[in-house]
């Protein structure tokens, strides 16, 4: 039988933004577990989306910030980002935005495999006949599951995801999350979203980040494996708490 290889945990240490002498976040360290789902909520503007982006290198920490995988190994060539913004190319079809990190790495993407895989992606987010179309002929919720699939095509061990469900509606969003969970189980994921069943449903741990300078709490576990049912009581309970917590951090 093949070994089975773990994916990299993360440590993020003294991670520094600060736009003149008001700093975002100063020496903010925390771990994404390997193979597990770490959830960030926050209020709006609190730092979620700039702490992705200074963890990929996408953004200057300050010289300050210290990015290590548990192998030693760098981070950024095995991690795929998802952001906010669909960040689709017009010009291309919705298979050939797919297929995007295979072409710029020179691959064959009319390769069987390549394609037949694609193809199945965007089955699984219910585009299974947009494969020819152009992104300005989707909604979108359709252009955010295109970005989706992008993502998940890269099979990466390491995923940074920036509210990927939010543009959906909520039945399309329930049925991606347990996809995600499904597809992503033992990944290491960073998911960075605004609501707080999501959190509980796909995350192993959640923190909230908040403050200014903002820093991330001790953080808390639900129970099971993801993805929980919405149903669920003490998933529920969990959801007021986080309420709770979210509206103080807001109001702080």
């Amino acid at each position: 039988m093949p070994i089975q290889i773990s994916p990299p945990s993360v440590q993020v240490l003294g991670a520094r933004v600060a736009f003149g002498t008001v700093a975002l976040f100063d020496g903010l360290d925390f771990d994404v577990p390997s193979g597990k789902w770490t959830c960030i909520l926050g209020p709006s503007g609190v730092g979620k989306s700039t702490l992705l982006r200074v963890i990929l290198g996408l953004e200057d920490g300050g010289g300050k910030t210290v990015v290590s995988c548990s192998d030693g190994l760098p981070l950024a060539p095995r991690a795929a980002f998802m952001a906010q913004r669909d960040m689709l190319f017009p010009w291309l079809s919705v298979l050939q935005n797919v297929t995007l990190g295979e072409r710029l790495r020179g691959g064959d993407v009319n390769a069987g495999a390549t394609r037949s895989r694609a193809l199945n992606l965007l089955a699984r987010v219910g585009l299974a006949d947009a494969a020819e179309k152009l992104p300005n002929a989707l909604s979108g919720g359709m252009r955010q599951r295109v970005a989706l699939a992008r993502t998940l095509m890269e099979d990466r061990p390491v995923l940074l995801m920036d509210e990927p469900f939010a543009s959906l509606d909520a039945i399309t969003r329930l049925r991606l999350q347990t996809l995600a969970a499904e597809l992503l189980c033992d990944r290491t994921v960073l998911l960075v979203t605004h609501d707080p069943l999501e959190a509980l449903r796909l995350g192993h741990r959640i923190h909230v980040l908040s403050g200014s300078p903002a820093y991330l709490d001790a953080g808390l576990e639900p129970p099971g494996n993801p993805p929980r049912s919405i149903g669920d009581p003490a998933i529920l309970t969990m959801q007021g708490e986080l309420l709770h917590q979210l509206d103080r951090a807001a109001t702080a």
